[in-house]
């Protein structure tokens, strides 16, 4: 068997370090929960540890936290397809747009529903995923500003999600800067300026942020502990909150190089035979867990005396070399993950989710 432990003590130590960096430079913050795919009692840990805002991608996953606290405060971050809008009103308090015509339609509908919907407009500043380009901005804002029942509460930005751009004190003093022109031009206050998520934090220990940012999405930081610039784990925070278990199902030592002809195998790759390894053997481990649970190379496995040597559909196998550490079936293998490795672990029903 396989399966994913969230460690509850860890999780609540990045809370709370996350929490003390935004209370002492006074900026707002929510927490990005679609990494946990909408797992209840993983979504309960995170209310019971005091978060009062929580963002995700997937609706479903916003109606299981209204179900949990009514109270918290819901945030759909993605602009809203058009057969979603009835439920975006109903589930998220505050959506994230781009679109005058999916605005118009938010509009529509919270008026139906008898309700205020909040609106972020997303900008673009580079990483060219959603976002107005700033030159349309206040045309833009001109459109929307008079739309009945909707609130804009907030300017906001994406970077690093999709060409790996990253943010810099430069870009955010240019969306502050669009803050304070429609302020002037409208005669409007906008209280969020969302300047984006995990990757953002190392500009904050470094006093890079400016003064008129004042929000963030965190997700990555919290469950990983992770420094997006660096690629390693913040000191004080803690890089296995989620950590993955698999089972030993056998062991055996065999020749390092595959028997008979070689073709592709159902993944498209064929393997290139290094002849130094004939007549060689290792120990060759299968554990519990496959291809259609996580790619493995979001698995780390740094402190293990092993390598990967491929995985199938359902089978992951290492070559664990003359079995020095004593494994044997049964035995039990546990690895740190990469955030797209948990997420895939996270959305897969065939891994058992249990709370250390």
């Amino acid at each position: 068997m396989a399966y994913l432990t969230l460690y509850k003590d860890k999780l609540a130590n990045n809370y709370n370090y996350l929490k003390d960096l935004f209370n002492e430079n006074k900026m707002a913050w929510g927490v990005v929960s679609k990494l946990l795919c909408g797992t209840k009692p993983y979504l309960e840990l995170l209310i019971e540890l005091g978060v009062d805002e929580i963002h995700d991608s997937r609706i479903s996953n916003l109606q299981t936290i209204k179900e949990i606290n009514p109270a918290v405060q819901t945030v759909y971050i993605k602009p809203p397809a058009k057969g979603n809008i009835p439920n975006v009103v109903s589930w998220a308090d505050v959506s994230m747009n781009t679109e005058y015509y999916t605005m118009k339609l938010l509009s529509e509908e919270a008026g139906r529903q008898g309700k205020v919907h909040k609106v972020i407009i997303m900008i673009e500043t580079g990483d060219l995923r959603e976002g107005v380009m700033g030159e349309n901005l206040v045309n833009f804002y001109e459109k929307v500003f008079e739309l009945p029942n909707i609130e804009i509460i907030g300017l906001g930005t994406n970077l690093n999600c999709l060409h790996g751009v990253m943010p810099s004190q430069d870009k955010l003093i240019q969306l502050s800067l669009y803050k304070q022109i429609i302020e002037l031009k409208f005669n409007v206050k906008i209280p969020w300026v969302s300047g984006g998520t995990s990757v953002t934090i190392p500009l904050i220990h470094n006093r890079q942020i400016p003064k008129g940012i004042n929000h963030f999405r965190i997700g990555e930081t919290l469950f990983f502990g992770a420094n997006l610039f660096e690629d390693k784990t913040i000191p004080g925070m803690h890089g296995d909150v989620l950590m993955l278990s698999t089972e030993i199902i056998e062991i055996t030592e065999k020749p390092m190089v595959p028997m008979g002809t070689m073709a592709a195998n159902p993944q498209g790759d064929v393997m290139e035979v290094d002849e130094k390894l004939y007549g060689k053997t290792s120990f060759r481990a299968i554990i519990d867990i496959g291809l259609l649970d996580i790619d493995p190379k979001y698995l780390i496995t740094t402190n293990h005396d092993f390598e990967i040597a491929g995985a199938s559909s359902d089978m992951l196998v290492l070559d664990i070399g003359q079995n020095n550490e004593g494994y044997k079936v049964g035995d039990v293998i546990s690895f740190k993950l990469k955030y797209m490795g948990a997420l895939a672990l996270l959305n897969s029903n065939y891994i058992e989710k249990r709370i250390g």
